[in-house]
């Protein structure tokens, strides 16, 4: 795998060199860099290698007797695979945008008939039934649900006979996915500011792009609320204490890049004033650095790349919420470029630690689905 996907990846890095601050590309265009057929065949890779390998597998699973005592793939028959039921759910979003991007691709046909054995309308009920025991009422929340209804997204907003049929497949699941969401939203007193999968302010973003495409207005409403209880009166975000050492999200930065998403343009420069005021302070270009992986073999310090990769698009994201000729919107991009720099190389697949993921924060990256 590593033979394949290295080179590729090498020259998606090097694609992008970043000038100096005044030369900042133009606010359209985030760090443009093109992601090609052969850059997306060895994304692709990753997720077709896993998507239906069920083990390794680690589930958070509850029980309530003997009978529950099964394996992965009769407990969630879609999404059994990529070691954990989220890292499958978006690993398949990574096929789904990635065939949507280049249904000519050579990996298309391949991509196809793995999304097929996965959406069908027996498996769906069969994830809709498990999701719905009242036990797991905090089953991969908020994490996995809003990449489910990320997948949900993309499929709604692709024209593709085949995806309409897969997309009608995975209705009652979103559904229920959804229903989930906005039960817990108004019990939910506290935010939560983490590094990794329980963290709000990443999965309100995810959660807020499916509501504009789904058209559900209740769950957008709830998600401003959420915003305006949680985040509207936060000022200095400690970033120069991120990140934590297992992180793969930056709590400053996601809650910066959902803000952008709920804010108007004035209203978010302002805020954003208040909650990273180094932005708007002269810098030597060191304002934000790449974060240092140690052992690529640790499934938990390896998630330091994939905290290079969402610090890269959230930084990105930032920027696109601002108003051109914002100063620092400059200073938002070169660290977006380094820290993707940094991070591209490192998604070899090499390791199933890191390789069972890493591949769709790279393609949420370099596709820009964050800035539909």
């Amino acid at each position: 795998m590593r033979t394949a996907v290295v080179p590729a990846l090498i020259l998606l890095a090097m694609a992008w060199t970043p000038g100096p601050a005044a030369a900042a590309p133009p606010l359209e265009a985030p760090a443009a860099v093109a992601l090609d057929v052969k850059v997306a065949a060895g994304f692709a890779a990753l997720a077709l290698k896993c998507l239906h390998t069920e083990y390794p597998s680690h589930i958070s699973h509850s029980m309530a007797s003997d009978a529950d005592a099964q394996p992965p793939h009769r407990l969630t028959p879609a999404f059994y695979g990529c070691y954990d039921w989220h890292s499958d759910v978006h690993g398949h979003w990574l096929l789904v945008r990635l065939v949507r991007l280049f249904p000519e691709a050579p990996f298309a046909a391949a991509a196809r008939i793995e999304l097929a054995r996965s959406f069908t309308p027996e498996n769906m009920a069969g994830e809709a039934a498990y999701l719905r025991r009242e036990d797991r009422a905090s089953f991969e929340r908020p994490y996995g649900l809003a990449w489910l209804l990320q997948l949900s997204a993309e499929l709604r907003e692709w024209p593709d006979p085949q995806a309409q049929l897969w997309s009608n497949a995975l209705q009652p699941l979103e559904a229920e996915a959804a229903a989930r969401i906005k039960g817990w939203l108004p019990k939910l007193h506290y935010p939560i500011r983490i590094g990794e999968h329980d963290q709000t302010a990443f999965s309100f973003g995810l959660i807020w792009d499916w509501a504009g495409i789904a058209g559900d207005t209740q769950m957008r409403s709830l998600l401003a609320d959420a915003a305006r209880r949680f985040y509207l009166r936060d000022r200095d975000c400690p970033l120069g204490y991120e990140p934590s050492g297992e992180d793969f999200l930056s709590p400053c930065l996601a809650e910066a890049d959902f803000m952008r998403r709920v804010l108007g343009t004035e209203e978010f420069s302002h805020w954003l004033s208040n909650f990273l005021p180094g932005l708007s302070r002269p810098s030597d270009g060191g304002w934000l650095q790449p974060a240092i992986v140690t052992d690529r073999a640790d499934p938990k310090l390896a998630h330091i790349d994939g905290l290079n990769l969402s610090r890269a698009w959230m930084l990105e994201g930032i920027a696109h919420g601002l108003a051109r000729g914002d100063r620092r919107i400059a200073l938002l991009m070169n660290a977006a470029a380094q820290h993707r720099q940094a991070a591209l190389p490192a998604v070899t697949g090499e390791h199933y630690e890191g390789g069972h993921w890493l591949g769709t924060y790279a393609v949420y990256l370099t596709s820009q689905a964050g800035l539909r």
